[in-house]
């Protein structure tokens, strides 16, 4: 008997306010250990459709549940790195302060945090490779050091679900290497959903892919060929 999916998406459909629908009747589930791609062209979708598993954006039409629960209900347990950070780097933040933001909602010391927390940080810091980094100013990092020290954020709230948004997007060769094997680490023990305008990128790593242009189609991601996206983009056309 297969496991329950960690999250599951029926008939979902989001407009902006004055705008047509982003999204169009999504049926999508996200398995217990997926690895899962949403690729598709600018505009198509795809970041609004982690929101709405956030969360943070309330579909018009059909239902999303997170682990059998609204979004909203379980968002401790959903792991969360954005596309840009949010943090300013001009601000002299210490990694180790921006690891344990991760654990903000969770703490009763309000700025102040306990014992448990740093050790949740610290966790989380040697789960990314990144216990060097803790004293140094996030702001001189690489970005592809930062972008490990973001997930080592989301990683300090115990997440059970990751989500991503253009993880590697400004990262060298080199880095995007480093932070895949990071990824297919984590992913032997959370399911992780990403963003990526990178087809080559999704097709060679992960597990499945999801084209967003809308509506959603789910494909085996070493399926995901240049061949089928020109198909993709063809039939759109008619």
């Amino acid at each position: 008997m297969n496991p329950d999916p960690a999250a599951r998406l029926r008939g979902v459909t989001f407009r902006y306010p004055s705008s047509d629908n982003v999204l169009e009747a999504v049926d999508l589930e996200v398995e217990s250990r997926d690895f899962l791609g949403l690729v598709g062209p600018n505009g198509g979708g795809k970041t609004t459709l982690l929101r709405v598993l956030l969360g943070l954006l309330e579909p018009q039409d059909g239902s999303v549940s997170v682990f059998g629960r609204p979004p909203r209900e379980v968002r401790s347990r959903i792991g969360y790195v954005p596309q840009h950070s949010s943090i300013d780097l001009g601000v002299p933040a210490e990694v180790l302060d921006v690891v344990l933001m991760g654990r903000l909602s969770d703490s009763s010391w309000g700025p102040r945090f306990g014992p448990s927390h740093h050790e949740a940080a610290s966790r989380a810091l040697a789960q990314t490779g990144t216990e060097d980094l803790a004293g140094r100013r996030f702001g001189e990092l690489s970005g592809g050091q930062r972008q490990r020290i973001l997930i080592a954020r989301a990683l300090a709230a115990e997440a059970e679900l990751l989500l991503l948004d253009e993880p590697t997007a400004g990262v060298d060769i080199h880095r995007e290497r480093e932070l895949l094997d990071l990824l297919h680490r984590l992913n032997e023990r959370l399911p992780i959903v990403l963003v990526s305008h990178d087809i080559t990128l999704v097709s060679s790593h992960l597990k499945r892919a999801a084209w967003v242009n809308r509506t959603v189609a789910c494909y085996p991601a070493d399926e995901l060929s240049p061949e089928v996206v020109e198909s993709i983009y063809h039939g759109a056309d008619h």
